[in-house]
């Protein structure tokens, strides 16, 4: 196991469990003593967690690890999410992209298409410091980056600053990643700032897709992000069953399984 995935396995044992102890670690890990103590050290100097007599505590109740720690997670069922989704855009569309490791995969997938090989092909509005940093480089894209308060954790801008921006734009396609979404509470975020400026980019857009590895369906997090009915496509990597299917399909929700599920 190499480091970064180390540090990504303590973070999510923090954010699934809210403590853990040097013992509990080697375990888990099945490294020494020693190099657990010099992991929890690391991510105490960035804040990220909190040192405790022999172990760690997560530095808030609400724990939202870092884009940066997040990117191995449901790595494969991210990139068949991405491939679904990306075969829902058009040449010549206007579409957006919020923050998140899954809306990243499927903005990648999208520049890369052969069909978009055109200068110009699409717009990308994105309040995300990394999406609009990759994309910028190909000239087949037109970039539009919303303003904003950079957030660390998810490479978002968040806050007011944003909606001069939204206020005169209009989307094809909101492509939003999400940290919960259910069909009875939506779509919904740990953060109420992401969700807030998430939450004006989906009412922008023609058509609002939510794309959710499996973990995070069924699910309900802090802030919402829009109500079910304002969703039109949830594209995710496994069947979530007949009852929910038909729970989403009662608000209007279609269910895309990416392919390999």
């Amino acid at each position: 196991m190499s480091r970064h995935e180390r540090l990504n396995a303590i973070l999510t044992l923090l954010a699934d469990h809210g403590r853990l102890d040097v013992e509990e670690a080697v375990a888990h890990l099945q490294v020494s003593a020693a190099t657990v103590r010099r992991d929890f050290d690391h991510l105490a100097r960035q804040q990220l967690l909190t040192r405790t007599h022999g172990g760690a505590a997560a530095v808030s109740g609400s724990y939202d690890l870092p884009l940066g720690y997040k990117i191995a997670r449901q790595a494969n069922e991210k990139r068949r999410i991405a491939l679904a989704a990306a075969g829902l855009v058009r040449a010549g569309s206007t579409i957006a992209f919020n923050g998140g490791t899954t809306t990243t995969e499927v903005a990648r997938t999208v520049a890369s298409l052969p069909e978009f090989a055109e200068e110009g092909a699409i717009t990308v509005v994105t309040n995300a410091l990394n999406v609009a940093m990759e994309l910028v480089v190909r000239p087949q894209v037109k970039i539009v980056v919303v303003g904003g308060v950079a957030r660390p954790q998810s490479y978002e801008l968040i806050g007011p600053l944003g909606d001069a921006v939204l206020d005169q734009i209009h989307l094809h396609t909101a492509f939003i990643g999400v940290d919960a979404v259910d069909p009875e509470y939506g779509a919904t975020a740990h953060h109420e700032g992401e969700a807030s400026v998430n939450r004006k980019l989906a009412s922008r857009a023609e058509r609002v897709v939510v794309v959710a590895d499996a973990t995070k369906v069924g699910r309900a997090a802090f802030a919402q992000i829009c109500p079910p009915e304002e969703i039109d496509i949830l594209v995710t990597d496994a069947d979530p069953g007949a009852e929910v299917r038909a729970a989403f399909a009662e608000r209007g929700v279609e269910v895309l399984v990416a392919d390999g599920a």
